[in-house]
């Protein structure tokens, strides 16, 4: 139901019903592939009461029902700050709670649909945490690079992020999905990049991917995150 002006999803003011069954062949899906470490995510739903919350919900507990031991990872919207939306998703025994805040924040309303917004991306990502109380639960966030973003606003979105209590964070390069979309105003070098997630790990994250070709969904990622999760169960006996 949004229009970025990075991404290429088609938008629909009303999009088709949800699926009821996704959730069952979801989970089917990740058990018969032997998955160990799942991600998954969704377009916006802003039609939706609840943006979609109990649909992530519903497929999180099929999977854990299958198999408890499959690590989940859910990309998820910003559910228009509604935080019983984020609480229905966190409730629902997922392991890495992710949702980017694409870019800094004074590219906000040049790179976003208006209904998104720096603050309240960073508000549900702490939410998140906070709901999910004593459990461990890891927040995740993502920032495309090429959008004509300075090194202080970066600085400062790395701040901001850690102040919200994110985990893990993602660095990747902006690729334009067609004419009608945001130009790339540059290509950072995979040095760059390397220097970039150098001074983002300075910040205290549990864990930092950069490189021009990192997304949000990484997987160099899950392995360390798979080992946080795996010390922190060890922990608690």
């Amino acid at each position: 139901t949004r229009a970025c002006r990075f991404c290429a999803v088609k938008t629909a003011r009303q999009p088709p019903p949800l699926d009821s069954e996704e959730p069952e062949s979801v989970a089917e899906s990740v058990v018969s592939l032997g998955l160990k470490y799942v991600v998954f995510t969704s377009v916006d739903r802003d039609d939706l009461p609840d943006g979609g919350a109990t649909h992530f919900a519903k497929t999180i507990q099929a999977i854990k029902k299958r198999n408890s031991e499959i690590i989940v990872e859910a990309l998820v919207p910003d559910f228009k700050g509604d935080t019983k939306a984020v609480s229905i998703v966190v409730d629902s025994g997922v392991d890495v709670y992710a949702h980017n805040i694409e870019t800094v924040r004074g590219l906000q309303k040049r790179v976003r649909d208006p209904r998104a917004g720096y603050e309240q991306s960073l508000k549900t990502l702490l939410e998140a945490k906070k709901h999910a109380r004593a459990r461990k639960l890891i927040t995740k966030s993502s920032i495309m690079l090429g959008l004509g973003e300075e090194l202080s606003e970066l600085e400062e979105a790395f701040q901001d992020l850690r102040d919200y209590g994110v985990d893990v964070l993602t660095l990747g390069q902006y690729l334009r999905p067609s004419l009608m979309h945001l130009p790339v105003e540059r290509y950072l070098t995979p040095e760059e990049f390397t220097r970039l997630g150098e001074r983002a790990k300075s910040y205290g994250f549990l864990y930092v991917a950069s490189g021009p070709m990192v997304r949000s969904s990484y997987r160099a990622g899950e392995f360390f995150i798979k080992n946080i999760l795996l010390k922190e169960s060890q922990n608690a006996f």
